[in-house]
């Protein structure tokens, strides 16, 4: 069953709200923008090549190329919450979010540089 698609209103208002006090948003609203941000990451770079988990929040398949179906996928980017939503806004470059340790990429494919932002 597919999920229900998040609203564009609803969505980017929740990432401002996260954007402006990251720290004082509830815990519902970083739901809801970490799940729209990560919607408009499917879209935009349809596939299933590259999981990008956002613990504990949601994971979606992106990328066009090989199809992964069982196991631990060969590309993951794992984030939390705080970078993810840097990262969807352009507060945070890719690179610098890898060379600092706060992007955990692994797989040749796991680059979401030109991908982002989503904001």
């Amino acid at each position: 069953m597919a999920r229900a698609r998040i609203d564009d209103a609803a969505g980017t208002a929740a990432v401002r709200e996260c954007g402006a006090d990251a720290g004082g948003a509830s815990r519902d609203i970083r739901a809801l923008a970490v799940r729209y941000t990560l919607q408009l990451l499917a879209e935009k770079a349809s596939g299933n090549t590259v999981e990008v988990r956002v613990p504990p929040f949601g994971a979606v398949q992106c990328i066009a190329g090989p199809r992964h179906t069982r196991g631990t996928p060969p590309n993951v980017v794992e984030t939390d919450v705080a970078t993810w939503l840097a990262l969807a806004t352009g507060s945070l470059g890719w690179s610098d979010g890898v060379e600092t340790g706060r992007i955990h990429a692994s797989g040749q494919r796991a680059d979401l540089a030109g991908e982002l932002p989503l904001l």
